[in-house]
């Protein structure tokens, strides 16, 4: 019941002028931001922790506000994804940097695309599979099924597929080695026992390390990709040059290396512009449990 009421909801506010319906979303988030005390508590902790407590409250308080608000923007995209054109969203889109793209191509190699929860995430993953490749991305089950289903299909709307993270290797390869594209999130907590400890905004975390293990062992291309905004209308697909994985005799040391750069370009990212990062999670829970203790 409660599904068929959201499905309601969608249809409603889509017969509604884009205009309301973005300002509609944009309450929301600031609703949230107001009411939501116990992910803001973490938002603010983690930025206390990130910037070793020299931000200040002003500036804070914009972050994680805005946090809220990108946050049901997103959701608003996946909505409005579903009832999309190319040509809509090529209206909204600009690429930068396809070059990379395109010269890993050309080597008959497949490409990883490496990305964080930054600014327009679903319009990203939406963008590279209209105007670039189709990719299969890697997703965490979700709680509610008919959500999840709800969220797939809109990620699919131009040929993205989505893999379920529980025994993701052997499919991931199988990608690979047919020259397909695959993203995988490079910053959400991860279960001790996986990854490798890197240093991100510098502080000891850990972060999946597949992508450079899959880029050197079947020679895949890892492609660092985010999108960003200055309006919340217009927006800029950024794609980076390639993470270059070494394949020296230390098969171990290649693989932290190319962890680490990774780490390193989204530490440069989230440090020059920190609005645009979902602070709302607990990145660092694993390692430093100490910062979301009352």
């Amino acid at each position: 019941m409660g599904f068929k009421l959201f499905i309601l909801l969608e249809k409603i506010l889509m017969i509604l002028p884009k205009t309301l319906r973005k300002r509609f979303f944009s309450m929301l988030g600031t609703i949230a931001y107001h009411v939501s005390s116990r992910y803001k508590d973490v938002a603010y902790r983690n930025l206390d922790f990130a910037f070793d407590g020299k931000m200040s409250d002003k500036e804070k308080d914009e972050i994680v506000h805005y946090s809220f608000k990108n946050l049901l923007f997103n959701f608003l995209h996946l909505m409005e994804i579903r009832h999309m054109s190319k040509h809509d969203l090529k209206s909204k889109i600009t690429i930068h940097n396809i070059e990379a793209v395109k010269k890993a191509h050309e080597d008959g190699r497949a490409v990883i695309y490496v990305t964080p929860h930054y600014s327009a995430w679903e319009l990203g993953g939406t963008s590279i599979s209209a105007f670039i490749e189709p990719i299969t991305a890697v997703f965490k089950k979700m709680k509610n099924e008919k959500y999840q289903e709800w969220v797939i299909e809109s990620r699919g709307k131009f040929g993205n597929k989505s893999l379920e993270k529980a025994n993701v290797i052997k499919p991931l390869i199988k990608l690979i080695k047919k020259g397909e594209a695959c993203g995988i999130v490079i910053d959400t907590a991860i279960n001790p026992r996986e990854g490798l400890e890197v240093d991100f905004l510098g502080k000891s975390v850990r972060q999946t390390s597949t992508p450079a293990y899959l880029a050197r062992k079947y020679n895949a291309a890892i492609i660092p990709i985010t999108i960003r905004t200055d309006d919340d209308e217009n927006y800029t697909l950024m794609l980076f040059d390639e993470i270059v994985v070494e394949k020296s005799d230390d098969e171990s040391a290649d693989i932290q290396k190319a962890t680490q750069l990774q780490a390193d370009w989204l530490t440069k990212l989230i440090s020059d512009e920190p609005k645009f990062w979902f602070w709302i999670h607990r990145r660092w829970k694993s390692e430093h449990p100490e910062i979301y203790k009352k």
